[in-house]
């Protein structure tokens, strides 16, 4: 393994936890030997990597309930509004490719305390924004510095945790708080609205921060690849352009439908992207290492992984409407119904990281992937006045099923990179996520609306107005606007039937899931076949060779 080499640090690193220790599992490694233990160094600085991966997913989600209070505030206009919700992951999925490649080759602790300092200098600045251009900009900061987060985190984790059992149960950790994140985040923002003003939503990140920044240096190895070339900076604006464009299209279908811009940001996006692997191809020292997806492993389990995360954001899109504007629930109640879906996700992290050992990889993935089929089927019945119980059972089973892939597509695909590769892998698997979570919006999202529309014109009474009409045929929120503007009879009706609509939409979403995750089960359980797990999770016959081997 490769160490720090330069930067003024002692030779053991932080704690010892790099140099000597990183030298003798390489050695272990190599001559067949069980890679070392973890120790408690390693198990605190996973929490204090947790924090920050949990802050970076509530940040996504937290300003939901905020909106009110900001807009009553600031005034934004209706674009300085979504740009003020979106900006945050459209950089932040922009810059990942570019800072997990930085990371390799500056350190990725150095770059996770950098980011940390960024992070809470603009969460400061948002906090008290004065106008609706000063909150884009700080969120567009926050979401920069997030990318500096975000692939350093997954990274270290592959430097820290040699053992493969111990780096799943670590992985897992770190997918857990990445997922319950967004859940947790309106419940945050709630409770804060409840006795603050709406910049306090904000303020969350400054101590987490803080803590990283003084925990950071003790508990955190550093790690770089001195052999790592200057950075191609015309590759990296090509990098951020593509996946922007990309991203923003996305956006654009699931909330406009499809149309001129956003197909042309697709493809212009696409375009760039296929000139920048034509150039990471002819560089000698690329922005990104092509050669990762030459790994077996590394391509298929991305995928699979990309499929959950989009099956997830997908239902996630209907779910949060039908709590609220179909059951009638307010914000936080809605948020308190989807903390089954945490709930699911860390079930599934602590049942994969006991069966590991005893089940392959792809027999759990693709295990896992049948059990979501089965919540998909459920949630295919919901209606609007089933018990909620069959919602919760729904939600936590899919976060139940999803888990184990998304926690071991990320170990498969990172933990089979080299250590000194650890970083730009991890950023091309969270590029992936942010792709597959925009893509399960726009895609699924809409299908789903498709639907809606199409049911709903097809029932609305005749003396519905025409701009309510439109307004109810545009989304299930203008429905209900809409209907508290009409007479009782006329405005109970429509919202009796946009309601009904929008269930035949959630239906018709839940079912296209069912059956990609089936296709999903069927690549696991036949293209990931044999490979095993990255650096050791062996079937059973493998481990017994392994122990009686000198």
């Amino acid at each position: 393994m490769t160490t720090e080499s330069g930067t003024g640090e002692d030779a053991n690193g932080a704690l010892g936890t790099t140099g000597p220790e990183a030298v003798t599992a390489q050695a272990a490694t190599a001559e067949g030997a069980a890679p070392p233990k973890a120790g408690r160094r390693e198990w605190i600085g996973l929490a204090v990597l947790a924090l920050p991966t949990l802050l970076l997913s509530m940040d996504l989600s937290v300003l939901y309930l905020a909106v009110p209070h900001l807009s009553a505030d600031l005034a934004p206009s209706g674009a300085q509004l979504l740009w003020i919700m979106d900006i945050y992951g459209f950089l932040m999925a922009g810059f990942l490719v570019m800072m997990g490649t930085l990371g390799d080759r500056i350190g990725r602790r150095r770059l996770l305390l950098a980011g940390a300092c960024a992070f809470g200098a603009a969460s400061a600045l948002a906090a008290f924004s004065t106008s609706p251009e000063m909150l884009i900009v700080t969120r567009a900061l926050l979401g920069i510095a997030g990318a500096t987060l975000a692939p350093s985190t997954l990274a270290l984790l592959r430097t820290m945790f040699h053992d493969p059992k111990q780096r799943t149960a670590a992985i897992g950790v770190w997918t857990v708080c990445f997922s319950a994140g967004s859940v947790l985040g309106p419940l945050a923002g709630g409770a804060l609205l409840a006795h603050f003003w709406w910049g306090s939503v904000f303020l969350l990140g400054i101590p987490v921060m803080l803590l990283l920044l003084v925990a950071g240096p003790m508990l955190l190895p550093e790690h770089r690849n001195p052999g790592a070339g200057r950075i191609d900076f015309v590759s990296a604006v090509m990098s951020v352009v593509a996946v922007l464009a990309v991203i923003y299209g996305m956006k654009d279908i699931a909330t406009h439908g499809l149309g001129a811009a956003s197909t042309l940001s697709i493809v212009g996006g696409l375009a760039v992207g296929a000139a920048f692997v034509v150039r990471q191809r002819r560089l000698d020292d690329p922005l990104l290492d092509l050669g990762l997806f030459s790994t077996p492993r590394f391509g298929p389990a991305l995928g699979i992984m990309g499929l959950a995360v989009l099956v997830m954001s997908g239902t996630l899109f209907f779910v949060a409407q039908y709590l609220q504007l179909v059951r009638g629930l307010s914000p936080l109640e809605a948020g308190l119904w989807m903390v089954p879906m945490a709930l699911g996700v860390v079930a599934g992290a602590i049942t994969t990281g006991n069966i590991i050992k005893k089940v392959r990889p792809p027999v759990i993935m693709g295990s896992g992937l049948l059990v979501s089929c089965g919540a998909f089927a459920l949630l295919s019945q919901m209606s609007v006045d089933s018990p909620i119980a069959l919602f919760v059972a729904g939600v936590f089973c899919m976060s139940f099923g999803v888990s184990p892939v998304m926690i071991l597509g990320l170990e498969l695909a990172v933990g089979s990179a080299p250590p000194e590769r650890a970083g730009a892998a991890s950023s091309v698997a969270e590029t992936i996520q942010e792709f597959a979570l925009g893509l399960g919006v726009a895609v699924i999202g809409s299908i789903g609306t498709a639907v809606y529309r199409s049911e709903l014109k097809g029932e609305l009474p005749a003396d519905v107005p025409a701009d309510a009409a439109r307004a109810a045929e545009d989304t299930l929120g203008g429905a209900v606007h809409s209907a508290a503007d009409l007479a009782d009879g006329t405005g109970d009706t429509l919202l009796s039937l946009a309601r009904s609509a929008f269930t035949e939409g959630l239906q018709t979403a839940a079912t296209l899931c069912a059956v990609l995750v089936v296709l999903g089960s069927l690549v696991a359980f036949t293209v990931l076949r044999g490979m095993g797990g990255p650096g050791g999770h062996q079937d059973q016959d493998g481990a017994e060779k392994a122990e009686a081997a000198p």
